[in-house]
């Protein structure tokens, strides 16, 4: 099967926009035969599809000279506004036959041109990222290889625990690591959800508890304090710039717990001045063994953010290290690729001779497996966010506290990125506590 494109020409712009409709391959290979062309047009049902593409270009076209549009994106929204504007009548029409007919493969690949052009948006009404788009496409693309090497295009009905055995059994013959199986089952019951609300199936296998997308955390290092003191000492004075300003940015990163799209993309404007107010009990200078009661007041920044994954408003009081931090830059932290920030930051590791072995478990082709690493070479940018979270914790801070500041859901998802070491866990438990005295 093959797409149905239209193609409209407008201000010197020629665009062709995906349809909801497809065409057996084989009528596509055909096309220059022009005796087969006509007997093939001919048919009713083809000629109802025909004039309906005709249609939609009819009233792309009215509808940009009536609105005047410039704008390129604008542009392709007005055209698929027109085509989708469309569907539901279209695809009651035309509901049994098999070439209009919604199928997985179909709604899949309309979500995709959809969601890439802004016409479909995420559950918390934000555009999908470029990278969230890659990861949907590459899981779809998953799925298309399995169906080519069992030479079967699955639809919504087939979707039940047999084909969940053998794509999960396909994957791991292509030795894909456990979370890459997992990230596609989980998109693929993304999408079989969204058919199911809208309506285009009525298949809930999917939603069965055993059909899950299974992960396991191979990301398990934090920095402890003794290791950012080897970071912030190595001497960068004969080091590019990138060098020291991907270390800002990554202890930034650590003193504010967040994603490194948050903490990679703080602005003057995000930095708010509050004066906050505290009550002080102190000895009563003038009656012995009595204390009063005074307040003293404190200015102290916050950094306040809405975190680009889930829309979550944080505030993040500033330490003492954050803000020379962000003093050094006048509050304006000029923006470094994430792929150099994890370069400089391995390299700086490395300096810093945080070179200890770590074991890394994992998953691959359903066998488990591990290797030896060394630690600067697991360092990246959440490492940052894992440790201000786990460090938080070590330092008695309270679970709910540290969901205010990193923005997490549960206390379950939190936990997950606390990576003390269990002796660390031992220690702060005794402090905390006398029951072990």
């Amino acid at each position: 099967m093959v797409h149905i494109f239209v193609r409209v020409q407008y201000r010197g712009l020629e665009l062709k926009m995906a349809t909801p409709y497809f065409m057996e391959s084989k009528i596509w290979e055909r096309r220059n035969d022009r005796s087969y062309m006509r007997k093939y047009k001919s048919d009713p049902t083809v000629q109802k599809v025909l004039d309906i593409m005709e249609d939609i270009i009819e009233k792309c076209e009215a509808k940009l000279k009536l609105e005047n549009v410039h704008d390129k994106e604008v542009i392709k929204r007005t055209i698929l506004n027109c085509i989708y504007g469309q569907k539901d009548k279209t695809l009651s029409e035309t509901n049994e036959t098999d070439t209009n007919k919604m199928t997985l493969r179909k709604f899949t690949d309309i979500f995709l041109q959809e969601a890439k052009i802004g016409l479909r948006l995420t559950e918390g009404g934000t555009v999908y990222t470029y990278g969230t788009l890659c990861s949907i496409k590459q899981s779809v693309d998953h799925l298309r290889k399995f169906e080519k090497s069992v030479n079967k295009e699955y639809d919504f009905n087939d979707i039940n625990m047999a084909f969940y055995k053998d794509y999960v059994a396909f994957l791991n013959q292509q030795n894909y690591a456990l979370n890459t199986i997992g990230k596609n089952i989980n998109w693929l019951k993304t999408l079989m959800n969204v058919a199911l609300v809208e309506d285009f199936h009525h298949n809930q296998i999917f939603k069965d508890k055993r059909f899950k997308g299974a992960r396991i955390d191979v990301d398990s290092i934090y920095l402890t304090k003794e290791d950012l003191d080897k970071i912030r000492a190595v001497n960068l004075n004969d080091k590019s710039y990138g060098y020291d300003l991907a270390r800002d940015i990554f202890m930034i990163g650590v003193w504010t717990a967040q994603r490194v799209s948050d903490y990679n993309n703080i602005h003057k404007e995000d930095i708010q001045k509050r004066t906050v107010k505290k009550i002080v009990n102190k000895e009563d200078p003038e009656h012995p063994g009595q204390t009063i009661s005074s307040v003293i007041t404190k200015d102290i920044l916050v950094v306040s953010i809405t975190q680009k994954k889930t829309g979550t408003k944080v505030y993040i009081p500033c330490s003492t290290e954050l803000r020379m931090i962000l003093e050094k830059y006048d509050f304006n932290i000029p923006r470094l690729s994430d792929q150099n920030v994890n370069d400089n930051m391995k390299k700086i590791a490395m300096w810093a001779g945080l070179d200890e072995p770590i074991r890394i478990d994992y998953v691959e082709g359903g066998q488990k497996k591990h290797m030896i690493k060394k630690k600067y070479e697991l360092v990246h940018t959440h490492t940052a966010r894992r440790t201000g979270a786990t460090l938080m914790y070590l330092s008695g801070m309270n679970i709910m506290d540290i969901m205010k500041i990193t923005g997490h859901s549960t206390p379950q998802t939190l936990k997950k990125y606390i990576k003390a070491d269990q002796l660390e866990i031992i220690d702060k438990i005794v402090i905390q506590y006398d029951y072990f005295d």
